[in-house]
């Protein structure tokens, strides 16, 4: 199964809006509350990266017998130094962000934690793709 979103920059009334989608997906399929879990928090704090960093983006969620993968790719900024920008509480989100709850610094090292697999390749001015692989 296949299923894909588009995220749009700056929008947060619509971050969550594939994170619960693909949830819903999951529970029809019976899969295991443990892993529904780690795959919401992990496509959430992507979808909300997507919003708070980038001017849109997309998602590609591939559920197979044995594994779920998440594409995010934006376009944006970019990440400069994606070691730095995985430590814990690292963030370059701006005071707007920041005072609508967002910009913690956790988003990436969520990601990290909830994930089986996790690749980011990013380019500077152009944007970022978040790959994501929980085993099931």
């Amino acid at each position: 199964m296949e299923f894909n979103y588009t995220i749009e920059g700056g929008n947060f009334s619509g971050a969550g809006v594939a994170s619960s989608n693909v949830k819903k997906i999951l529970k029809q399929l019976n899969v295991d509350n443990t892993l529904i879990k780690r795959v919401v928090i992990a496509l959430y704090e992507a979808e909300v990266n997507v919003v708070a960093h980038a001017w849109e983006g997309r998602i590609e969620v591939r559920i197979n017998p044995h594994s779920i993968e998440m594409v995010i790719t934006d376009k944006g900024p970019g990440i400069p130094d994606i070691e730095q920008a995985m430590q814990e509480g690292y963030s370059t989100a701006s005071p707007e962000v920041r005072a609508m709850g967002f910009g913690a610094g956790m988003g990436l090292p969520n990601i990290r934690k909830n994930c089986d697999d996790l690749n980011i390749v990013s380019k500077t001015n152009v944007g970022t793709t978040v790959t994501m692989i929980i085993y099931l």
